[in-house]
C-alpha cells in the first residue's frame, strides 16, 4: 500500500484515511488481482496486480458503500468517472464481491458515516446512450443495438461479419475459421438441397443466406429489422452477382404473408430479442411458414433460471444493449416449440464455443480501440467492451448457454432428417 502523500492539510488526510479504510472493507476477502487508485494518486491493493480500478471522482466511491450496486460502477465505467487499466476480466469479479459481501451493522453505519463524509473531486461524467423503458417496439429495439455502424462491427467481427456463436472444431483455430465452419454446420444440420427455399430470420449482415446460395445451391430470403444490416446485404447481393438467388427484406418475422413457404427455416441470434411473452407467436409463424417435410433450426441464447427477472445483469443488458430482450431456460423454449405444433429432433449445446468467440471479439474490439474511438464515442465503446467480456464470463461459468434446436412440424410421422449424425461431419 502506497504511503499518503506529503504535506497534506489535516482535511484532505482525513479523507484520504477514509477512502482507503472504505476501499479495504469493500475489497475484504476479494482473491486478489485488483488494485484501486484513487483520485490523489494512492494505490491500494497488490502492486503487481493484474487489473487497477482507477477512481476520478469520489461520489463513486460514495455509491460503493451507500447502494452497493455494481450497475452504478458499471455507469462510472461508462461515462469515464471510472477507469480500468489491465485485464478488464479481473474487474468483472467485482459484482460478485460487492453483491456477496457481508458486514456486521456497526460496520455498515462506519462504512455509511465515513462515505458520507467524503470529500473529493468530481467529474462530469460523458452521456450515455441509454434505452428508455422496455422497448417493446421492435424496429426501435433493433435499431438500438444494430444501427450503431456497420463500420464499427467490421472492426470485430470476422471477414464475414457473423455475429454470433462462432463453431470451433478445435480451440485454436481463429475466428473466421471458427465463423466459416458454423455457418457450414448450419447448412448441413439443416440438410440443405439445389433447389430448396430458405429463410433466415434475423439474417443480419446475410453471411448465411450467401453461404447458402453459393455453397449449397438453395434460394435463399433473409429478413432483419436493421436498415444497416439490409443495406449491407442489398450491397453485397449486387456485389457477388446473386440477384435471384439471394434476396433481403426490411421486414418483422410476423409481417411475412402465406403458408408452406419455405422448406427450411433458420433463425441464429434473433429469439432472443423476441421477448418471452411473444414466443409463442414468433414459433407460430415459423411453423405457418414452413412446408410439409421442412426443418426449423433455432438457436439462441438461453439461461440456467426460468423466466427474465430483474437483476442487475437484465438491468445492464435491457439498458444498455438489448432493450427488450429475455432469456428462459432451454427447457422451457422447447416447451413452447412443442406447445406450437414442432417435434424436437436434435438439440446441441454450443457454451464453450461462444465463450470463445466473446473473447476474441474482446480481443479484437480492444486491438482496434482507436479506430472504434474514431466510429463511436468512448462511452459506447466501453458498453461494448464490459459487455462481451462480462457474457464471456458468464458462458464459461455456465450461467448461460447457447443451444441450436432443430424441430419440424408434428402431425404426419413424418423423419426428415437421416437416422443419425454422421452425415454432420463427413
Amino acid at each position: 500500500m502506497a504511503a499518503a502523500p506529503q504535506g497534506e492539510a489535516p482535511a484532505a488526510r482525513r479523507a484520504d484515511r477514509a477512502a482507503a479504510h472504505i476501499v479495504q472493507c469493500l475489497l475484504h476477502g476479494h482473491p486478489g488481482g485488483l488494485a484501486v487508485r484513487l483520485w490523489n494518486g494512492r494505490v491500494l491493493g497488490a502492486a503487481d496486480a493484474a487489473c487497477s480500478l482507477v477512481l476520478h471522482d469520489a461520489a463513486v466511491l460514495r455509491d460503493l458503500v451507500l447502494r452497493r450496486d455494481p450497475l452504478r460502477l458499471a455507469e462510472a465505467f461508462f461515462r469515464g468517472q471510472v477507469d480500468i487499466e489491465g485485464d478488464l476480466y479481473a474487474a468483472l469479479g467485482l459484482r460478485s464481491q460487492l453483491g456477496g459481501l457481508r458486514l456486521r451493522w456497526r460496520e455498515r453505519f462506519g462504512l455509511a458515516w465515513q462515505a458520507l463524509a467524503l470529500r473529493g473531486p468530481a467529474r462530469a461524467g460523458a452521456e450515455l446512450r441509454v434505452a428508455r423503458g422496455r422497448r417493446r417496439d421492435a424496429r426501435r429495439a433493433i435499431g438500438f443495438h444494430y444501427d450503431v455502424s456497420n463500420d464499427f462491427y467490421r472492426l470485430w467481427l470476422d471477414r464475414e461479419m457473423v455475429y454470433s456463436c462462432a463453431y470451433f472444431e478445435d480451440a485454436a483455430h481463429d475466428l473466421d475459421r471458427a465463423q466459416q465452419a458454423k455457418l457450414e454446420h448450419l447448412c448441413r444440420k439443416l440438410r440443405l438441397a439445389p433447389g430448396q427455399r430458405l429463410l433466415d430470420i434475423g439474417c443480419g449482415w446475410g453471411a448465411l443466406i450467401v453461404h447458402a446460395a453459393r455453397h449449397h445451391g438453395v434460394s435463399a430470403h433473409g429478413i432483419t429489422l436493421s436498415r444497416n444490416q439490409y443495406e449491407h446485404v442489398q450491397a453485397r447481393i449486387a456485389q457477388g452477382g446473386l440477384a435471384g438467388r439471394v434476396t433481403v427484406a426490411l421486414k418483422d418475422y410476423a409481417e411475412l404473408d402465406g403458408t408452406a413457404v419455405y422448406d427450411r427455416i433458420v433463425s441464429v441470434g434473433m429469439f432472443e430479442h423476441v421477448g418471452l411473452e411473444r414466443l409463442p407467436r414468433y414459433f407460430d409463424a415459423a411453423r405457418r411458414l414452413l412446408a410439409p417435410g421442412g426443418v426449423f433450426l433455432n438457436h439462441g441464447i438461453t439461461q440456467n433460471g426460468e423466466g427474465w427477472g430483474r437483476t442487475v445483469g437484465t438491468s445492464f443488458i435491457n439498458r444498455y444493449v438489448f432493450p427488450g430482450g429475455e432469456l428462459d431456460s432451454v427447457s422451457n423454449v422447447q416447451r413452447v416449440m412443442e406447445r406450437r405444433g414442432f417435434e424436437i429432433l436434435d438439440v446441441e449445446a454450443l457454451r464453450p464455443h461462444y465463450a470463445l468467440t466473446l473473447r476474441a471479439w474482446v480481443s479484437r474490439l480492444q486491438a482496434a480501440e482507436a479506430e472504434a474511438l474514431r466510429l463511436v464515442s468512448p462511452a459506447v465503446y466501453r458498453v461494448w467492451c464490459l459487455y462481451m467480456a462480462a457474457c464471456a464470463r458468464a458462458f464459461e461459468a455456465g450461467d448461460v448457454g447457447v443451444y441450436q434446436i432443430l424441430a419440424a412440424p408434428r402431425g404426419d410421422g413424418r423423419w426428415p432428417v437421416p437416422m443419425t449424425r454422421r452425415d454432420l461431419y463427413v
